[in-house]
């Protein structure tokens, strides 16, 4: 009397050759380097809408960001400072606030480094008035070879 069906041996043959070709798929797919990139896409697209809505405040304005806009209070872009999401005393920020709804309807946040009303992104105006916006955090994404901050300057 024989009886069908598959040794143990065959059946952990199967097993071992479907981990080594799952092992071969993760390795190729790199998924923390997927992830990286896709943070650091992120982050490309919420400092080209932070730029853009400032962009149109002061085009609003005649070329001036600072000043009042009906209950909302924007305070001069100077030195590199946090952008905050509400008022804040730290040192070395700047709520941009002013900006929603009218100039855009939230202030992204950064995917890994943005936390309460802190964005994780920061803005700079340089001596020719040019505005800057960088995600500094993208920068420490271990994942990718050539890390560095994303800034974008109008």
């Amino acid at each position: 009397m024989s009886k069908k069906g598959f040794t143990l041996i065959e059946v952990l043959v199967v097993i071992g050759i479907i981990a080594i070709l799952a092992a071969i798929v993760i390795i190729a797919i790199n998924p923390a380097k997927q992830f990286a990139q896709a943070r650091n896409t992120e982050r490309q697209s919420s400092v080209n809408a932070i730029l853009n809505a400032i962009g149109q405040r002061m085009t609003d304005n005649k070329g001036i960001f600072a000043g009042t806009f009906g209950s909302y209070i924007c305070p001069a872009i100077t030195a590199t400072s946090t952008i905050y999401s509400a008022p804040t005393t730290a040192s070395s920020t700047i709520d941009l606030s002013c900006l929603t709804p009218t100039y855009i309807s939230t202030l992204p946040m950064d995917p890994t480094a943005g936390s309460g009303d802190n964005t994780g992104y920061t803005v700079a105006v340089d001596s020719t008035g040019r505005v800057s916006v960088c995600a500094p955090a993208a920068a420490t994404e271990t994942a990718l070879i050539d890390a560095k901050t994303i800034c974008i300057k109008r």
